[in-house]
């Protein structure tokens, strides 16, 4: 299993960036007419975590997800960083040669 770090470039500063998990989504309800006293913690998946990404990266979100699907899956770990897993190495070379080919030094990989 090979895991690489998504940098995408940021649209305001145009340095490398990656999202994290700081603090899990809360979610709770209103009623109409009774006081719901409950939430649930939960943090974003990863292709939930790149989505939230849009406009504030110069790629198109969307699209990065639909190549970065074909080589490997998007993933939370440690439920902050975000990461892409890969069985091969050769998949790692691929998508690493399509993510540059498709979106040029706006979106990288970082192994670790």
């Amino acid at each position: 299993m090979i895991r690489a770090k998504l940098w995408f470039r940021c649209a305001a500063m145009h340095d490398p960036v990656t999202p994290v998990i700081v603090k899990p989504a809360v979610i709770g309800w209103d009623a109409k007419k009774r006081e719901v006293d409950l939430t649930i913690e939960r943090a974003f998946k990863g292709e939930e975590l790149v989505l939230r990404m849009k406009g504030w990266v110069t790629v198109d979100v969307k699209k990065a997800i639909e190549v970065i699907k074909k080589y490997g899956f998007i993933k939370v770990l440690d439920e902050r960083d975000l990461a892409v897993e890969m069985e091969t190495e050769k998949d790692f070379e691929a998508l690493n040669g399509e993510l540059s080919e498709s979106f040029g030094d706006q979106l990288d990989l970082e192994r670790i």
